[in-house]
């Protein structure tokens, strides 16, 4: 089995439906992807859990995200 792990979302991903930072990548089993932030996300999950074949969902990073530059 070979598997590959999507990278990390940065700050220069931004979301699909409102330009905020994406928190949450959606890869579409048509084979398109779709970048949200964690709002947009969580708005849209029942819809993309039966449209897409992957989800990648790093909203666990906002907590350490403003922590960080706070430092």
């Amino acid at each position: 089995m070979n598997t590959t792990l999507a990278p990390s979302l940065s700050a220069a991903d931004r979301c699909d439906r409102c330009g905020a930072q994406a928190y949450i990548r959606a890869r579409l089993t048509t084979g398109g992807e779709l970048l949200f932030c964690a709002h947009h996300g969580r708005q849209h999950l029942p819809q993309l859990q039966s449209q897409a074949s992957e989800i990648q969902d790093e909203t666990d990073r906002l907590g350490r995200d403003q922590e960080d530059a706070v430092r």
